[in-house]
Formats: C-alpha cells, structure tokens, sequence
C-alpha cells in the first residue's frame, strides 16, 4: 500500500484545505496525475501522485485542514482492482453452499456510479473554483444550482441566488404555528437565524485578514500624501497609445508608468526597498514590485520580477499576465512570493483618498488613486486651470524611514510623472 502525503509547498506555507477531490476511491491513476486541489493562504495548489495505482482510500474530507506531510490517500497496486472484481466471482460458490450469507449480500447492492460520485463529494456540473467553495461553505449541491452562464458554468452568484431562493421557505415557517404545535418557543430563534447567515471565512480570507492586522501591530505605520498633476501622462497615452499597442500588442497604460516612476525615486531613497530582520536593516539592491490584484478571493499581491530591466511593454505586459492569472485563479507560489515594494490601485473602484496597509516585511506601499479634474493653479501668474489630478499616498515603516525621505520619495515620484522625458532617463 502506498501513502500520498501533502507535499512540500514553501517555506512560509504548512497547511492548507483539501479544496476538492478530482478522484475517487477505486479510480486507477497514473504517474504525475491531479488527485486534489489544495487551497493554501496563497493560492491554490494541485497534488499530484507520485506513482500509479488505483485510489484505496481517501483519508480526508473536502474542507478538512491538513498539514505538510499528512498522509491524505492510500493507493495500491494496479492489479488491485482486478482483484477487487474478481473476489465476488470466486465467493459465488460458497454462497450457495451457504445460503444464509446470501440475503446479506442482496441487502447491500454494489453502489452506481453516480451514487459513488455523490458519496465522493464530486460534481459532475462546471463550476468556477470561488463557485465550488462557495458551495460548499453553504452546503450546496452543484448539481442543483441554474446557471446563467451560456457555457454551463456556474459562478459565485448562481450559487448566492440559489441559496437564497432554498432559504426563503425557512424564513416563513414561523408564519405556520401548526407545523410545531409542541414547541411554540422554537418559532422566535428561527425567525432571528433566518435574518443572519453565517459564512465561514476562507484560508486566504483568514491569512488576509491575519497579515492585515499583524502589519499595523507589529509596524510603526504612518502615511503621507501628495498629488499628482496627471496632465502629461495623460498627454503621452493618448498620442502614443496605438502605435505603443500596434508595435507591443498590449495597452499603455497607468501602471507602467507609476512602476518607473516607483523605481526612479527608490533609488534615490533606498532605505524603502528594505526590510527589517532583528536588529539589521536588509537593503534589497533589485526591484521586484508588487501589484495589487482584487480577486473573487480577496487580494493578492503577484510579483513584477526585476522591474527595472523591463520597458514599459515589458511591465505592461508582466502586469496584464499576472492579473489574468490571478483572476482565473492560477497564480503559483513563486508569483506571490518576495516583492520589495507594492502599487496599489483602488482609483480602479473610485476611491478618492485613502490609507494603504503596508505589505509586511516590505516597509513601503504606495497608493494610486481617481483621477479627477479639478481648478489648480498652475504657474507663478496664479493662473487657474482645470486639470486631471490624482491624489497619491505612501505609507511606510517610520523604524527604518524617516518622515523627511517618505515626504521626499512621495515628491520625486510626483515630479517624474509630471514630467515623462526625466522619468524616461531617470525611471
């Protein structure tokens, strides 16, 4: 018998939740074959086999937390199964010299495929892999939920609609008295329950949520703010966007230019593309930036990989690649992992202002925000004119980053994007 453990993931990573079985007990697999999706606190990741063998047994439910190492399935010999099969065949005969063993056999029929699916927890219906989780936080078959999807997937909100529709009757039962004349006291609770519905919090809601608060405990967190006069930039893009598209086969976009300008003005104050370890001070001399993506999930933060090599196609598409993948959920350990400084965006959603929390050990985030147009004065006359303007915020560790260099760092980013001809020779 051959033992399938929890592989070894990353450093940082020691357990997870068997988010899905993708076999069943008596299925033969091969060699290098998906057996399990397994959510962590970064990503999801697929369990391969290491031998071929026929699944004997599963030794941990959908939903269940398991740790690096654990044995999770048995997997025996590829003759097993024949022998399975054929054990009934050669017991025949001694089931009719004995008689009375044979009504139990008749009162324990062999299972159809279908029932053993069932009782596998795997569902035949195409399902996002947020839809399937979600499913099963609700206790919710997939097999019963419409879809609206002209593919036959189902998504998040096919299984939102459907759970509400299945709780409505239950917020009604108190309204009939004579379903539970016994216990009339029973009616109040389900009539509060019916108004509250309880989610539990997924893995990497719960690793956000933990590293979100660790940040602001363990971090003397403070931000600064500035804005930026978007008017070149602006300018840039709307004279060089087809020919930048119809050369590089990728948008130009805002990113490409707030990541060179990050660059820019982390070389000039280098102590914000560090980290604190003890009592030293980790000077990190590469810029791998990372970039908020907003997933069905919660957020994440994939990696821009020596970002300062790469020209402005080059970041525009490493960016494009990431978010894709983040979106369809198949971002790997090694896209998550590291970053020395991170971008966020929430201009995306409307946000006018606001606070980023910094994404430990880094010790700076800077924050992009709307763009809107507004009176400013543009020159020593008092000139008034209406401009594009996006408020921009820093928040960083005040351990190892002064005020002075933040506010700095905050100005040289502003003055590189105000003018694109110093962030093209400096950035």
């Amino acid at each position: 018998m051959i033992e399938i453990k929890v592989p070894e993931l990353a450093e940082s990573i020691t357990e997870g939740t068997i988010a899905e079985w993708t076999v069943k007990t008596g299925d033969a697999i091969e060699k290098g074959e998906t057996i399990a999706e397994l959510e962590t606190d970064k990503v999801n990741v697929e369990i391969k086999s290491d031998f071929s063998g026929v699944i004997q047994e599963l030794l941990a439910e959908p939903g269940d937390n398991v740790v690096v190492g654990q044995v999770i399935a048995k997997l025996g010999e590829e003759g097993a199964s024949a022998a399975a099969e054929a054990a009934p065949k050669e017991e025949a005969p001694k089931a009719e010299e004995a008689p009375k063993a044979e009504p139990a056999k008749e009162t324990a029929p062999a299972e159809t495929p279908a029932a053993e699916e069932k009782k596998a927890g795997k569902s035949r219906t195409v399902a996002s892999p947020a839809a399937r989780k979600k499913a099963r936080e609700l206790g919710i078959d997939l097999d019963e939920v419409s879809f609206r999807d002209p593919m036959g997937r189902v998504r998040v909100e096919d299984v939102e609609a459907h759970s509400q529709a299945k709780n409505a009757p239950k917020a009604e039962a108190p309204s009939k008295p004579a379903a539970a004349p016994s216990k009339p006291a029973a009616a109040a609770p389900v009539q509060d329950d019916a108004r509250v519905e309880r989610i539990k919090m997924s893995r990497r809601r719960q690793t956000i949520a933990k590293r979100l608060v660790e940040a602001q405990h363990t971090a003397a967190m403070l931000t600064t703010f500035n804005e930026v006069d978007m008017t070149a930039v602006m300018d840039v893009r709307n004279r060089r966007k087809d020919a930048f598209f119809k050369k590089n086969g990728v948008k130009l976009g805002f990113m490409s230019f707030f990541t060179k300008a990050v660059i820019g003005a982390l070389k000039s104050f280098p102590l914000l593309n560090a980290e604190i370890q003890g009592d030293e001070i980790l000077l990190k001399k590469f810029y791998d930036i990372g970039v908020a993506v907003s997933t069905e999930e919660g957020l994440v933060v994939p990696v821009v990989r020596d970002a300062d090599k790469l020209s402005f196609a080059g970041i525009e598409k490493e960016i494009g690649d990431l978010g894709k993948k983040a979106r369809d959920n198949s971002l790997g350990l090694k896209d998550l992992q590291g970053g020395t400084f991170t971008i966020t965006n929430g201009g995306i959603f409307g946000s006018l202002y606001s606070t980023p929390i910094l994404n430990t050990p880094q010790v700076g985030i800077l924050g992009m925000h709307t763009i809107q147009r507004r009176p400013v004065v543009v020159d020593d006359n008092d000139t008034v004119e209406v401009r594009p303007m996006m408020y921009i915020a820093l928040s960083y560790d005040h351990r190892i980053v002064d005020g002075k260099d933040a506010v700095q760092f905050l100005v040289r980013v502003k003055q590189l994007l105000e003018d694109p001809e110093d962030l093209l020779l400096e950035g």
